[in-house]
């Protein structure tokens, strides 16, 4: 089968992300006898750098590793909220959804404490090492890809009449870059070097040094100019101005932390996603739902999609009634073969256009008062949830970004860093970056499992994933995307179970490749969460005929252009021979798999 560029293969190691200067930064330090969890804390820096409008210091990033020999673990770099992020606080500012921009919806940034655990306990190199191409990039420069331009001036206004501190950064002499223009951030990088110096200056060891950086980011100078950028009001979606919550001690009292990864068997595959504070094991319930008889000869009929369509439906409206980090989450019965038969039998020949969670172990379902009404089977429903996308009136959303590593002894790493992007929030003048806005993801009514609560993580979209053959890791893959990540990383990894190996291995880039599709038939988790009952989003390399099929089933169809549904990254080992390969996706004209 044609594809876009071929799956790499080698022996050394390989990265995937989006983008191809974080790809290539990484693969240095691997060239430089790193490891793959070196490479990842450089990738990550560097795409705080060259995709800010995507991603950045003020951010999260769950990530999932395998090491050699090792239990796979997540490692979570999503902060919660902090301690006075109270319902009442927000309702009382007259409001009725977290705001989709601005310091009231900061919660504790947590990717740079999580690259610096990784590196700490699973790295080899100092860091100085990995941060040195952040700093390079931010001081020196880098070439603007065509969407950061587009983005600033999509928020020119708000920055010039409200966020001047962003103007300051992202539109230098009044002008936002052009693509392929030198783009810089002296802030950042100087950020980064007092940084080193301070932890430098701790003296002992490798880990010590580690471990005063950390102490910096929560507690030093970056710790106190967050918290107190924090309590500055600002313009935010709402269309008032106000003061965040977040405070020096939510910052102090935070550590990215370990856990285990929440697994699912299919067909010879073991599937590790984050836990239900994220979205991630929407995923493992759509496999789920197929384990009732998808197989090759059904893969890109109009039968094969509407079945992955309706199950995702019931997946992810599964998803906004049970998951969350504020209560419990009935994980083994959601994923239980009884559940999932009758659920199963939900899906008929015909769309569906409703929000129908299920009840697992007996337990009745709540959804909140926003998906209630939005749930309704006719009608617009609201703003898209499709990929997050950015409005001039400070409506604004960013996305994400993704990479995977994995290395000649085995190592492998998925992880999906976001939030903190240009226009999430105004930069913190003294650092040179913003702070993220994931409470957005929260709700204003109790008793929900994602309603807002202090010290509890919102219902993140970030969603890495990692799969094994038997005791063995084979595979990492993940993308940015918003509520669609599990959407399109299920098509992804179900084409790829059903492929042929090509050239004896995975066809990492056939899957990514193929024509993929979404549905929007639930509440988005960014502002202003509105839902779609019943459309579906797809690329038109699907054909005539599919779209024609769909329609008649009852789907509302947007045909979309021919490459813009995901932006898939992987990379896979084959144990018994150790060979490495990588792929990567070509929509957008950013990401880049390299390797050797």
């Amino acid at each position: 089968m044609f594809t876009t560029r071929p799956t790499l293969q080698g022996t050394f190691g390989m990265v995937s992300s989006t983008h191809w200067l974080a790809s290539q930064s990484a693969m240095a330090v691997l060239e430089n006898g790193g490891n793959a969890y070196d490479a990842a804390v450089t990738a990550g820096f560097v795409l705080h750098v060259v995709e800010p409008h995507l991603n950045g210091p003020g951010g999260d990033v769950p990530i999932i590793l395998a090491p050699a020999g090792a239990p796979v673990r997540v490692l979570c770099g999503q902060g919660p909220a902090p301690a006075r992020a109270t319902i009442e606080h927000y309702t009382g500012l007259g409001l009725d959804l977290v705001p989709g921009t601005g310091p009231l919806a900061a919660v504790v940034p947590g990717a740079v404490d999580a690259w610096l655990t990784l590196l700490r306990d699973h790295g080899t190199k100092e860091l100085d090492e990995v941060l040195g191409y952040a700093i390079g990039y931010a001081e020196g420069g880098h070439p603007a890809v065509e969407r950061i331009g587009q983005t600033i001036e999509t928020v020119r206004g708000l920055f010039e009449e409200e966020w001047t501190s962003s103007a300051e950064v992202f539109l230098p002499g009044g002008r936002a870059p052009g693509a392929g223009e030198l783009m810089r951030n002296p802030a950042l990088a100087n950020t980064w070097k007092r940084l080193l110096r301070e932890s430098a200056a701790a003296g002992g060891d490798r880990e010590a040094r580690i471990e005063a950086a950390r102490r910096v980011w929560r507690e030093g100078f970056i710790g106190e100019a967050i918290a107190a950028h924090a309590a500055r009001p600002a313009m935010d979606s709402s269309g008032r101005r106000h003061a965040g919550v977040l405070s020096g001690d939510d910052l102090a009292g935070w550590e990215a932390g370990y856990e285990d990864p929440v697994r699912y068997e299919w067909r010879g595959w073991t599937v590790c996603k984050v836990g239900p504070w994220s979205q991630g094991p929407a995923l493992l319930q759509q496999l789920a739902l197929l384990d009732g008889g998808i197989d090759a000869a059904a893969y890109g009929t109009p039968e094969y999609v509407h079945a992955l369509v309706e199950g995702s439906k019931l997946a992810l409206a599964d998803r906004e009634a049970w998951y969350g980090d504020a209560a419990h989450v009935p994980l083994d019965d959601l994923l239980s073969p009884a559940y999932n038969d009758a659920r199963r039998a939900l899906i008929g020949e015909k769309a569906s256009a409703e929000l129908r969670p299920g009840s697992p172990g007996g337990r009745e379902p709540r959804l909140s008062a926003h998906a209630r009404r939005g749930a309704a089977p006719s009608g617009a429903g609201g703003a898209g949830t499709g990929e997050p996308t950015v409005a001039r009136d400070g409506e604004t959303r960013g996305d994400t970004c993704h990479v995977d590593v994995v290395d000649c002894w085995g190592n492998m790493i998925s992880a999906t860093p976001s939030g903190g992007w240009l226009q999430s929030s105004p930069v913190v003048p003294e650092l040179g970056f913003p702070l993220g806005t994931r409470l957005q993801m929260t709700w204003l009514e109790p008793g929900l499992p994602s309603s807002l609560t202090p010290g509890r993580r919102p219902r993140t979209t970030l969603s890495p994933s990692l799969a094994l053959r038997g005791d063995e890791p084979v595979l990492a893959f993940g993308t940015p995307g918003g509520d669609q990540q599990d959407q399109w990383q299920t098509h992804f990894f179900v084409a790829l179970a059903l492929r042929p190996p090509v050239r004896g291995g995975l066809d990492l880039q056939g899957a990514i490749d193929a024509p993929n599709w979404h549905q929007d038939s639930f509440p988005s988790s960014f502002y202003p969460r509105g839902t779609q009952p019943g459309s579906v989003t797809v690329e038109s390399r699907v054909g005539e005929g599919t779209v024609a099929e769909l329609r008649r089933r009852g789907h509302e169809v947007t045909v979309a252009g021919p490459w813009t549904a995901g932006r898939l990254c992987a990379v896979a080992r084959d144990p018994g021979t150790g060979t490495v390969s990588a792929a990567a996706n070509p929509r957008g004209m950013q990401g880049y798999a390299v390797g050797r």
